[in-house]
């Protein structure tokens, strides 16, 4: 394996490209018989013009297409990061969210006049319920977090409505998403962790030992973070239940079990979807994303306004729901993500959406094969993603880190490092199912290859990388005094 340089050299901002009359473009001064003094108020008048970039049409595009070198993304090269799950987006689920009946929608727009919208909207969630085994959804959460917290509102709303107050704590295990903790918290419940068993699964005697009268909801993630399967997930729901609680599954990880198993009909109450994870919407910069809700029949009333309903041949958004929690998000949701989802499934159908989660399966199994060797996995090979750990190699004085640092180098994306933490310098490695096999051996062959380097040049990995545009910042220093405002000097 040879290393593969991104774009090492400097590139100038914008702004430092810019010369004084030197811009590609001249707006006409405006035909109108008043001036702007005569239009705006003195308050929104501009003293001096707006300082913007002057630099010819072919210099912002070279200027771009240069820093976008300088950037990993998915359609550039593997991607391998567990968890987040950056797996490509077919580029016609951005056509048809470009389509203008779609782009050009107004939010405002009255039910008569946008069917086509709302029809989608309606037929998206009852596919979602469909893979889910579930009986009502929400599409309205803008991300998996927001999902999460969707459904732990929802689980508070029905212990009120029972006049059950009392249950005040919701149990996480020590291998669930992260994010389930911080949601359980700030949705005002007492969180308790409880351990993960030998096996990386939940510990169903802890598990007993803690649920209790005051227990409102136990939040699983199924597959859970270290990529195994939760094979005790039925009699973890019955223990829920007789304790008078519900199970809550973090379905961020559905990409291993989409087609295959259908959670609602292994005793889930309530579960999110992650669009961008599963069902290929695009992931990363911020957003927008989007984490649908399900649920079982009893958690219903409770579902945020307004939901999508068929009435007769029409499609219709329901407001009048006296129990729900409320509103969660600006109109909808982000309709674009439910365009880009929609398009996705209906292209691979109930077969293809099955094949599809075999082969991340697939996919994460073959390279755990190539490396385990170097790189052991505490708790054996998962499902959709692989977690490994670089404790063999600290012998060497390399951790985890330089590991991710020298994998630059050869043209890949980091993994996943450091998560999940029951795993002691964890590499967490999902491949998803759109590598090819020629891919999944570049990368297997550069881990090998960075062990050897490992174990014989130890320095070259602790010193790496060497070909990005910058090496290794001072993480501390950036987080305590960042400097992020540029100065002009022109």
């Amino acid at each position: 394996m040879q290393p593969f340089p991104l774009s090492p050299f400097p590139t100038p901002l914008i702004f430092e490209r810019s010369k004084p009359g030197r811009g590609g473009t001249r707006v006409p001064k405006p035909i109108t018989a008043k001036r702007a003094a005569d239009l705006l108020p003195a308050a929104a008048l501009r003293r001096d013009p707006p300082h913007l970039p002057e630099v010819p049409e072919f210099e912002v595009m070279r200027h771009f297409v240069e820093l976008s070198l300088k950037n990993h993304h998915v359609d550039r090269a593997l991607y391998p990061l567990g968890s987040c799950t950056m797996k490509y987006n077919p580029k016609v689920n951005e056509d048809m969210a470009r389509l203008p009946g779609f782009a050009a929608l107004h939010p405002f727009t009255p039910d008569v006049a946008c069917q086509g919208a709302l029809r989608l909207i309606h037929t998206l969630g009852e596919w979602l319920m469909d893979i889910g085994g579930m009986d009502a959804i929400t599409l309205q959460p803008a991300a998996g977090a927001q999902g999460e917290m969707t459904g732990i509102l929802l689980i508070a709303a029905y212990h009120r409505s029972r006049g059950d107050t009392a249950r005040q704590t919701v149990i996480i295990p020590d291998s669930a998403h992260g994010t389930n903790p911080a949601t359980a918290a700030l949705a005002g419940f007492v969180v308790k962790a409880i351990k993960s068993d030998p096996r990386g699964q939940m510990d169903l005697a802890t598990l007993k030992a803690a649920l209790g009268p005051d227990t409102a909801a136990v939040m699983l993630t199924n597959p859970n973070t270290v990529g195994r399967f939760e094979t005790g997930v039925v009699e973890i729901a019955k223990l829920v239940h007789d304790a008078g609680a519900l199970l809550y599954m973090d379905g961020a990880n559905m990409n291993a079990l989409m087609g295959v198993v259908r959670p609602g009909d292994s005793g889930v109450d309530a579960m999110h979807f992650n669009l961008h994870k599963t069902f290929s919407t695009p992931h990363g910069g911020g957003g927008p994303g989007s984490g649908p809700v399900a649920v079982k029949r009893h958690l219903e009333p409770f579902l945020p306004v307004p939901l999508v309903v068929k009435q007769g041949d029409r499609y219709a958004r329901e407001w009048d729901r006296p129990q729900t929690i409320g509103k969660l998000h600006g109109y909808f949701g982000n309709f674009g993500m439910m365009v880009r989802a929609y398009t996705y499934i209906s292209m691979l159908g109930p077969d293809g959406i099955r094949e599809t989660a075999q082969a991340a399966v697939l996919n994460a199994n073959y390279v755990a094969a190539r490396i385990e060797k170097k790189y052991p996995m505490p708790f054996g090979r998962g499902m959709h993603e692989c977690v490994a750990t670089g404790t063999p190699f600290k012998v060497f004085g390399v951790k985890t880190l330089d590991i991710a640092k020298r994998l630059l180098d050869y043209g890949f994306h980091a993994p996943t490092i450091y998560f999940p933490l029951i795993v002691p310098e964890a590499l967490m490695i999902e491949p998803t199912e759109t590598a090819t096999r020629d891919e999944l051996d570049r990368f297997a062959d550069t881990m090998l290859q960075i062990a050897k380097e490992a174990e014989e040049q130890p320095e070259l990995v602790t010193g790496a990388p060497y070909l990005t545009p910058v090496s290794r910042f001072d993480e501390a220093a950036a987080a305590r005094n960042p400097n992020v405002r540029y100065t002009f000097a022109g």
